[in-house]
């Protein structure tokens, strides 16, 4: 294959305004990494939420998070986007709806929309990594935590929680990592996010190669930045002799 590199086409300007292909890029990371880490916000507080209800000792509780995984978790990503945007809305009252079609910028629309949806999915896949952490620790620990009088919600916040959460820093790295790359399902309700904008830059340019490339190198070195800084963090967090961290 006979295919001539050009790197400079990032430093070209684009024809709107001062920018340069370079910087739709940068804009696509910026929408990226905000999307990426609000959905997480609502997933982390949500999935925690719906962890510790699926191991209660109540049954209703747990059949209710039981049943939000089961949902969120066997429908795909895609048509939860899809609901999201363009369904929902419709059914919101017709003030808010009117706010939310007419007068948010369509980008802030897109945005929340994608939010709402990954955080939502995300948080059934939290959810189930909460409840094996808790389920992970020994059953004597919440029953002597019991005999010392603490109620319920202590042994949860003072007890298991502490101990669960750093059992599952590895899997909910990943779940981390798969934040970042799921958010360029945004790109198919008009986000200008990263993958976006690397589609929009392969079109004008005719540098497929070139574009893709570059968005490969930012997704990867993104992603190894992330996974580096939550390894520093189970380092930190580690309790010599605790199930799965294999420390001594």
């Amino acid at each position: 294959m006979n295919y001539n590199w050009d790197w400079r086409v990032f430093f070209k300007p684009t024809g709107i305004g001062n920018e340069i292909y370079l910087d739709w890029f940068v804009t696509g990371l910026g929408w990226t990494i905000a999307l990426a880490l609000s959905a997480w916000v609502i997933a982390l507080l949500l999935g925690s939420l719906l962890g510790v209800m699926r191991t209660l000792p109540g049954r209703y509780a747990a059949r209710i998070a039981g049943a939000y995984v089961e949902l969120f978790r066997n429908v795909p990503l895609l048509v939860q986007l899809f609901v999201w945007y363009f369904i929902v809305p419709d059914w919101l009252p017709e003030p808010l709806e009117d706010w939310f079609k007419q007068d948010l910028h369509p980008a802030i629309s897109a945005f929340i929309s994608v939010t709402i949806c990954l955080g939502l999915f995300t948080a059934a896949r939290v959810c189930e990594q909460v409840r094996t952490g808790i389920q992970a620790l020994p059953r004597g620990q919440a029953m002597a935590a019991y005999a010392l009088g603490l109620s319920l919600p202590q042994v949860y916040r003072q007890v298991l929680l502490p101990q669960a959460f750093r059992i599952i820093i590895p899997p909910l790295t990943s779940e981390f990592l798969n934040v970042f790359k799921n958010s360029s399902v945004a790109s198919l309700i008009g986000l200008m996010e990263l993958l976006a904008q690397t589609k929009q830059t392969a079109e004008f340019t005719a540098n497929l190669f070139e574009a893709f490339t570059l968005a490969t190198l930012i997704y990867f070195t993104l992603n190894m930045g992330l996974m580096l800084f939550m390894r520093w963090v189970e380092k930190r967090v580690r309790v010599p002799g605790l199930i799965a961290l294999g420390g001594k």
